[in-house]
């Protein structure tokens, strides 16, 4: 953008005008600093001339919707053919409402700008077309009761459970505080599937997370996610039990 700039000889402040932006702020996007809005590419097109090729970097520049230790688990979730997911403390992403994932996203720490909230809000919710894509993708989930006993889950997503554990090809099983073994207390994980057959485990920290094919922890994970579900409730008693709350609240 500043090549193009100064080849045309326009100043940051006539940029700046054009975009609507200090020229601190172009400053910032010229250096790398700060990402260059579509906004401000468009007016760098037109103001010098550029016939297109500075519009076109849109496409490039665009906010990553989802945290960096989670982006590469993100690109395979999409290609699943089938996902185990269990949970300790939240909802699994591709359950949760979009109260509960605002509420979980904006109240995060470090604090997050109000755009960078409504851009990771809209990516959960898309991301939960998985759960209808065609054909099937085989989804297993297991949630701890204490993700259920969160103050940010209210009537709306526990009714959201329910619908999301009707269709054929979602299993969604509770696990209840009196049922829990030292192999459910030791944190989250997902196993998934993709469609060359390759089989992967992933486990998400607060600042650190883990994806890996590595035949060894996938099947660490897979023993331990076998225990998890052989002692929580059935789907059917999930729902019930789930249903309890619902009328409870």
């Amino acid at each position: 953008m500043k090549l193009w700039r100064t080849k045309a000889n326009v100043t940051r402040e006539e940029l700046g005008a054009a975009a609507n932006y200090s020229p601190d702020t172009i400053k910032s996007m010229e250096q790398g600093v700060r990402m260059p809005t579509p906004r401000a590419l468009d007016a760098a097109d037109e103001l010098c001339r550029a016939d297109g090729l500075l519009s076109a970097a849109k496409e490039y520049v665009k906010r990553e919707p989802f945290p960096a230790r989670a982006q590469d688990f993100m690109l395979y979730e999409q290609q699943a053919i089938s996902l185990w997911w269990y949970e300790v403390a939240l909802i699994p992403g591709l359950l949760q409402t979009e109260t509960y994932a605002r509420a979980l996203i904006g109240d995060h720490c470090p604090p997050l700008d109000e755009e960078t909230v409504e851009e990771r809000v809209a990516a959960r919710m898309a991301r939960q077309e998985l759960l209808v894509s065609k054909p099937p993708v085989a989804l297993s989930f297991v949630v701890y009761e204490a993700a259920l006993r969160s103050p940010y889950v209210n009537r709306e997503q526990l009714q959201h459970l329910l619908s999301a554990g009707r269709p054929n090809n979602v299993t969604i099983q509770l696990l209840p505080f009196e049922r829990a073994i030292p192999a459910a207390l030791s944190g989250p994980m997902v196993l998934l599937e993709t469609r060359d057959h390759e089989r992967m485990a992933f486990t998400e920290g607060p600042s650190q997370s883990l994806l890996t094919p590595d035949p060894t922890v996938v099947s660490l994970h897979s023993e331990r996610l076998s225990m998890i579900r052989a002692v929580a409730l059935s789907p059917a008693e999930s729902a019930q039990f789930i249903e309890r709350m619902v009328d409870e609240l």
